[in-house]
């Protein structure tokens, strides 16, 4: 085990060099951190995950087993990767015509949850807290806040930053159950919690 930094490694871990890996973060069985990533403080990556070269993942990220971020993604604070779900990178790779220098960014926002076996197709932009289900493939950009299931992935709902689906209430509002804070649809497509400000941390 990796006891000389301000972050845990097991022994089975891979670290290059020139990697910047945040405090109380933990890496788990075989994963490998690729040079010129950047892991934030409080991370929680799995057994046999790969990051990077040059991936971003900001801090409190969950990175369940068997997930790989590529070159070209950015993860913001607070996002949840379930085990097995899949980034891209290139639109429309093939093996024999090197496209490295055709990589699409994608971005994921703060709080958003990619839930297991799920895929994002590159170019992408998935909103604070959104939630893709189980085994979803999406293609297009994702709105704050939205429910995403099926393939291809399509809304269905909308969602609480507590990650429970909302019904509107008798003024036009959304209500999460289980806290209560109160959700408004403000334009078509656009939700914004009226409770609590977006890149606030949960009381």
């Amino acid at each position: 085990m990796e006891t000389d930094h301000d972050y845990f490694a097991h022994e089975s871990a891979f670290i290059d060099d020139g990697v910047v890996i945040g405090e109380g973060s933990k890496i788990w069985h075989v994963s490998h951190i690729m040079s010129g990533s950047t892991i934030g403080r409080e991370c929680r990556i799995g057994q046999n995950v790969v990051i990077g070269p040059d991936a971003v993942i900001g801090n409190g990220v969950k990175i369940q087993n068997n997930v790989s971020v590529y070159k070209g993604v950015t993860i913001e604070d607070q996002v949840f990767c379930g085990p097995s779900m899949v980034f891209t990178n290139v639109y429309n790779p093939r093996s024999e015509i090197p496209r490295m220098d055709e990589v699409k960014p994608t971005l994921v926002r703060r709080g958003a949850s990619l839930c297991a076996n799920c895929t994002i197709v590159c170019g992408l932009t998935i909103g604070r807290y959104a939630f893709v289900g189980a085994g979803a493939v999406v293609t297009r950009d994702v709105p704050d806040y939205a429910l995403v299931i099926g393939v291809p992935g399509r809304r269905v709902s909308w969602v609480s930053r507590h990650g429970h689906r909302m019904q509107p209430d008798d003024d036009g509002a959304m209500a999460c159950p289980e806290s209560g804070y109160r959700y408004r649809e403000v334009e078509p497509g656009v939700v914004r919690c009226l409770d609590l400000d977006e890149d606030a941390p949960l009381p």
